[in-house]
C-alpha cells in the first residue's frame, strides 16, 4: 500500500507526461501479452518430436496419416508441412512450392506487431526527454521570474517534473526492451524450426520417392 502510495505521487509529481509514458506502456504491454500466448501457445510446437512422428508416417507410406496429424494443431509449423504433404506425389519443385508460399503466408502472422513494442520503447524515451526539457524550463525560469517566495517551490517543481520523467521513460523503455527480445528470439526459433524442418521434410519425400522407383 505504501509502495502504491509512493508511485501515485511519483507519477503526479511528474506532470502530464507522465501519464503519457504510462499510456505508451500500457498499450505496449497489451501487445506483449497477446503475443506471447499467440507465440507460446498457439503458433509453438515442439518441432524435433512433431518431425520425428511425422517421419514415422512418411516412411511407412502413409501420407493422409502424416497430413491428419499436421491438422490436429494450430501451430505455424504443421500447417506449412501439411501443405508439402499435400503435394506429397507431385514433383520436388511443387512440394518446395507449397510450403514456401505457406512459409511466406505464417512468418508475417508470426512477426506481427512485434515492431510495435520497439516502437513504444523509443516512444517513452522521447516523451521522458521532453518532461526533461519541460521540467529544466521550469526550473530555469524559477532563476528569473518566479516571485522569490515561490522561487523554491517553483524549482522544485521543474527539477521533480525533470528527474521523474527520465527515470519513468527510461525505465519503461528498458523493461520493454527486454520484453521485445524475449519475444523476438521466440518468433526466431519458430521461424528457423519451420526453415529446418520444411528442408527436412523436403528431403524426405525425395529420398522416399527415390526408393520407390
Amino acid at each position: 500500500m505504501e509502495y502504491i502510495h509512493w508511485f501515485s505521487r511519483f507519477v503526479s509529481e511528474g506532470g502530464l507526461f507522465m501519464y503519457i509514458i504510462l499510456g505508451v506502456f500500457t498499450f505496449a504491454l497489451a501487445i506483449v501479452i497477446e503475443r506471447f500466448k499467440k507465440l507460446s501457445f498457439t503458433y509453438d510446437v515442439d518441432g524435433p518430436s512433431f518431425m520425428n512422428e511425422l517421419q514415422r508416417y512418411i516412411l511407412s507410406n502413409d501420407i493422409q496419416g502424416a497430413i491428419r496429424v499436421c491438422s490436429g494443431s494450430e501451430a505455424a509449423l504443421p500447417k506449412v508441412l501439411k501443405s508439402g504433404l499435400k503435394r506429397a506425389n507431385q514433383s520436388s519443385e511443387q512440394v518446395h512450392n507449397a510450403l514456401d508460399a505457406t512459409a511466406l503466408e505464417m512468418i508475417p502472422k508470426i512477426e506481427l506487431r512485434l515492431s510495435h513494442i520497439t516502437l513504444a520503447a523509443n516512444l517513452s524515451t522521447l516523451v521522458g526527454l521532453l518532461g526533461t526539457i519541460q521540467g529544466l524550463i521550469i526550473a530555469f525560469s524559477a532563476s528569473t521570474a518566479a516571485d522569490p517566495t515561490q522561487k523554491s517551490e517553483v524549482l522544485s517543481k521543474g527539477i521533480s517534473i525533470a528527474m521523474n520523467t527520465t527515470a519513468m521513460g527510461l525505465g519503461v523503455s528498458i523493461v520493454l526492451m527486454i520484453l521485445h527480445a524475449l519475444l523476438t528470439s521466440k518468433s526466431e526459433k519458430i521461424i528457423c524450426e519451420i526453415n529446418e524442418f520444411s528442408v527436412k521434410l523436403l528431403d524426405l519425400l525425395g529420398t522416399k520417392k527415390v526408393v520407390e522407383n
